[in-house]
């Protein structure tokens, strides 16, 4: 076999069946094998971007390893942002790409980059595999880096010849990860037990870790009250009665607040994101700290932890459940208060009932969390419309929320809900996004149609960009600077014109119609939402400030407005 028939060899030994790529000239000999390969399913996206941002949505809906492919180049160069994306939230990516023939690098040849050069900070390894008989081993050893430990994107660069070249078939040794013993958990317990008000604090990490099930376990024989990331949303399920919600610059009050005075905070894979502690030094400042993560990196690198416990979070966590069975805790009176925070400062609203009244970005999608079955995954790209999700949303599983959370991006959201969907073909999936972010890949409407994909797009548009405007308004004296986007096209006839039938609604009588008309349809359908340009996400905290100093609808300040901010 040549390094191209190799590389499907591998796939095949490892299960994976789907790969998003897009052909050019360096990476032609693996197109080329894939011809007689019917094994492996290759999605033609619209563009390089898209193939890894939906390499990351199959990846992050299955817990499975995502794959995608490009020429050298700009082929490479396109991939970068989605790489950078999972690369931030941690999800498991094999990056294959061609580069020109060996003898040629270095010489400024056609489509040449230096590839490895730009993408170190972003991949967890990378390869330029210069020996094609060492292709092999390398295939084995990056599957296997990308998904242990702490998942990330491993990144081959393969020249032409070396995908060309013929290689001896070697018997394929499948890296096997040490059998992992759980720490002591004795000291952990001690100051869980002395603690009168402690609090459970997750994110992105369990569901990393496949720890979903002992998570919940631990929980539910601890009875903690919890506030989790925004990549940490699902963790305890729907309906567990101590959940105060998201933390953090969106954040609930009463996820904030119980943060502030709590005395002991129980972190589980999470890693202290700016965006979820606020200003640093306030954050937390009556708690110690027991912090648990796989990733040893995460320990004590942006506060002290009073107990750092490195290892399996499934372990670890079931460790913790077993010796709570014997003797649980004793914190009834914190929990009550935590209640009660919850009840006045949690995301509970009515919705406007007044038929003809404009639509609320934070009503729709409490109906649509009302509506759409309790398995469907939403994939959101970036923006006030991701915070109104991640608000108002009840998620049973964090694999049903896709949300860009380290990286940001914008034009996330589309491609990552074509990933979903050939993750399960069965599955509901929607994109929940905005006017801005729809724009950022709508190319991959032509990816919708070419498979027939039953994904369902909502766009809330407020013909701005939302957030940005926001920001503008509350903290540089509402001084708007390029972010309206009023020369939208019709997005309606937009999906119309790539074969997939859309709606348009507008009032609050027309929600209800719109998602249930959407949601029946068999096939992919569009449904376009026009919001008010002026509504905001509420409660918020200045970029760089404290969580205890919300701001909400009631309470907004331009006391700031001339100091500058990140």
């Amino acid at each position: 076999m040549n390094g191209a028939q190799h590389i499907l060899e591998a796939f095949h030994r490892h299960n994976i069946s789907t790969v998003f790529g897009y052909p050019g000239g360096c990476i032609m000999p693996l197109y080329d094998a894939l011809v007689d390969d019917v094994g492996v399913e290759h999605v033609l996206c619209r563009h390089e971007q898209a193939c890894a941002l939906a390499a990351d949505g199959f990846a992050r809906a299955s817990g499975e390893i995502g794959v995608c492919i490009a020429t050298s180049g700009p082929g490479a160069t396109n991939l970068i942002t989605g790489v950078a994306n999972a690369y931030m939230d941690s999800t498991p990516l094999l990056v294959i790409t061609g580069q020109v023939p060996s003898g040629l690098i270095g010489t400024d040849a056609f489509q040449e980059t230096d590839i490895l050069g730009m993408t170190l900070g972003i991949v967890k390894h990378s390869y330029l595999v210069d020996d094609a008989e060492a292709l092999p081993a390398i295939m084995e050893e990056a599957i296997a880096l990308a998904q242990s430990g702490r998942p990330g994107p491993v990144w081959i660069d393969i020249p032409k010849d070396t995908l060309l070249a013929e290689v001896a078939t070697p018997s394929p040794v499948t890296a096997q990860e040490a059998e992992a013993n759980c720490p002591d958990i004795t000291r952990a317990m001690t100051l869980l037990r002395t603690a009168k008000r402690p609090l459970l604090y997750s994110g992105g990490g369990v569901s990393l870790a496949r720890a979903e099930e002992s998570f919940r376990a631990f929980a539910n024989a601890s009875s903690l009250p919890g506030v989790v990331t925004l990549k940490g949303i699902g963790n305890p399920g729907k309906h567990n009665p101590h959940n105060l919600g998201m933390l953090g610059m969106h954040g609930s009050r009463a996820a904030n607040k119980a943060v502030d005075e709590c005395d002991l905070l129980f972190v589980v894979g999470a890693r202290l994101d700016d965006r979820a502690t606020g200003k640093l030094n306030t954050f937390a400042p009556n708690a110690r700290l027991i912090h648990i993560d796989a990733d040893n990196a995460e320990l004590n690198k942006l506060r002290p932890a009073d107990l750092a416990i490195r290892g399996d979070l499934d372990r670890i966590l079931a460790a913790f459940t077993d010796a709570l069975a014997a003797e649980p805790l004793a914190i009834s009176d914190w929990q009550k208060q935590c209640k009660t925070w919850y009840t006045t400062g949690g995301f509970q609203a009515a919705d406007n009932e007044e038929a003809l009244a404009p639509i609320a970005g934070p009503a729709f999608i409490r109906q649509l969390s009302r509506i759409a079955p309790d398995d469907t995954i939403i994939a959101c790209d970036v923006g006030q419309h991701q915070m109104w999700v991640a608000q108002h949303y009840e998620f049973d599983h964090p694999r049903h929320h896709l949300t860009s959370g380290g990286l940001g991006t914008m034009g996330f959201g589309l491609p990552a809900a074509i990933g979903a969907q050939f993750a399960d073909r069965n599955s509901t999936v929607i994109n929940v996004t905005g006017d801005g972010s729809f724009m950022m890949n709508a190319q991959e409407l032509a990816t919708i149609r070419r498979y027939n994909l039953p994904l369902k797009l909502i766009i809330l548009d407020n013909q701005c960009l939302g957030m940005v405007r926001q920001q503008q308004e509350l903290f540089y004296n509402n001084r708007e600077s390029h972010i309206n986007l009023d020369d939208n096209p019709d997005f309606v006839a937009m999906a119309r014109a790539f074969d997939i039938p859309a709606l348009f609604i507008e009032r609050t009588d027309q929600i209800r119609r719109g998602i249930e008309t959407i949601l029946a349809y068999d096939g992919p359908m569009l449904l376009h939402v026009a919001i008010s340009r002026e509504e905001n996400v509420w409660p918020i905290v200045k970029p760089g400030g404290s969580n205890k100093e919300m701001i909400d609808e009631t309470r907004r300040t331009n006391t700031n407005a001339k100091e500058q901010v990140a």
